[in-house]
């Protein structure tokens, strides 16, 4: 159903620009392009060739393109690809895309030009997620991240996993033909060893997620304290720009706000939160619980004080923050107002001096950062998962497997063994697209954009 007709969508981002490249695939992606161009014959030349002509509606000239020529199997879908570059004219495209419509082209669904290459044996399924992925990346650890896993380093370990175990399982297969017989082909203590292998790693790859994710999507940061202690004015000094509202009012930040900083290859999200103190305000007691869930789900915090706070009390919000267990970097903004005994005072605690406000001590927060967070080591040629669907499938896959070494120390028939192995299979094989469901296809793939 997916490959059968020639689908047409608009490759480049939507609006006016130097160049416009819409895109076809299909058995008859060249036949209806060279219905329309007019120059070279199109069917008569070779693959990954480029072409200069016109398309024209009929007599009238619509413009002048070049037509890249793919022809199967060597393309991206491994079907009949055309690519016609135009000039990046929102009338011009339309008018190009109504034109192919008309002559049978149907227009693309989100992510259909990446489907067609998955169920054409381009790459598996999680080398196609990671074609949005690295779409999406916008920073060099997220690219790597996604770049790793389109050419098949995850991919690779986990078809090594599955063939090992698809050998025992095809063993114990065999022994349910010969049951009457007692035989025993697949040997117990050598597929116990084999799983233990497994788990390995698999524990590796799930405990990878935390990691893949955050590089992925940024490291969540929030910046909290006490109202008016300059959380704001960190926010926009870090951006560089005014992004948040700033007052000497107390309580001026009532909700969340979040923006995004690149550091050194690595996404940031810094989100700037409601003060914290009690307030019978009932908009300011919302934003100050909404600070509270929202430091729980950061990767760092940074806490903030300012001049008018003491060591002491710096130490009694830390005790606090303490309790809900996630690290933290103390920050003592509006330094320059301090006299050396301030400064002095804190000695004995491991805190950060700035003036947001003065851009004092910015660079090195941000220095301190990627040391806090500890990612600047991260090798990510190493497989890191960074796909929730894929973290649960192993998930699944090792509670298969720990029923598989239940089974062994407590002996029982091979067709419940096989059972279990099968389970293990079966959610090894739904993350490369082994198993598959239109459901599963149509949710993954619907998240791409269109033209890809």
């Amino acid at each position: 159903m997916y490959t059968t007709d020639t689908i047409i969508a608009l490759s480049t981002p939507p609006g006016s620009g130097a160049i416009g490249v819409i895109r076809l695939s299909g058995p008859e992606a060249i036949t209806l392009t060279n219905q329309v161009f007019a120059g070279k014959d199109l069917t008569k030349q070779a693959s990954h060739t480029l072409h200069f002509g016109l398309i024209k509606d009929e007599e009238v000239i619509v413009d002048e393109v070049v037509a890249g020529l793919y022809i199967a199997p060597k393309s991206y879908t491994k079907e009949n690809v055309v690519e016609i570059s135009c000039h990046g004219s929102n009338y011009i495209i339309q008018q190009i895309l109504n034109l192919f419509l008309k002559k049978g082209a149907r227009a693309a669904k989100p992510g259909e030009f990446t489907l067609r290459a998955f169920l054409n044996g381009a790459f598996d399924l999680s080398q196609a997620e990671a074609v949005a992925d690295l779409i999406a990346s916008d920073s060099k650890a997220s690219h790597d991240v996604a770049l790793q896993q389109m050419r098949g380093g995850f991919s690779n370990e986990l078809k090594d996993l599955r063939e090992q175990l698809i050998h025992f399982a095809s063993m114990i297969e065999l022994e349910l033909d010969f049951a009457e017989e007692d035989v025993e082909f697949a040997n117990r203590e050598q597929l116990r060893a084999l799983i233990l292998k497994i788990n390995t790693v698999l524990y590796r790859l799930i405990s990878s997620f935390e990691m893949g994710n955050v590089l992925k999507n940024g490291v969540p940061i929030v910046i909290a304290g006490k109202p008016n202690v300059g959380k704001s004015t960190l926010l926009n000094a870090l951006l560089n720009e005014e992004r948040a509202i700033v007052s000497d009012i107390a309580g001026t930040t009532r909700d969340t706000i979040e923006d995004e900083l690149n550091i050194n290859g690595i996404i940031f999200r810094f989100i700037d939160t409601a003060g914290i103190r009690d307030t019978a305000d009932i908009i300011e007691a919302k934003g100050v619980e909404r600070t509270l869930e929202r430091m729980k789900q950061a990767k760092l915090i940074m806490y903030m004080v300012d001049a008018l706070q003491t060591p002491a009390e710096l130490e009694e919000q830390l005790n606090d923050l303490k309790k809900i267990d996630i690290p933290y970097l103390a920050i003592v903004n509006k330094a320059d107002l301090f006299t050396k005994e301030q400064k002095a005072a804190f000695a004995q605690q491991e805190v950060l001096f700035l003036s947001a406000k003065e851009g004092i001590g910015v660079e090195e927060l941000k220095t301190a950062l990627l040391a806090k967070v500890n990612l600047h080591h991260i090798n990510t040629s190493e497989t890191l998962v960074s796909n929730i669907r894929h973290v649960e499938a192993l998930k699944l896959t090792e509670k298969a497997l720990e029923n598989v070494l239940n089974n062994i120390d407590n002996p029982i028939t091979s067709d419940f063994l096989a059972m279990d192995i099968k389970q293990a299979l079966h959610y090894l094989g739904e993350i490369t697209g082994t198993v598959t469901t239109d459901d599963l296809l149509e949710n993954i793939f619907s998240k791409f954009c269109i033209g890809k």
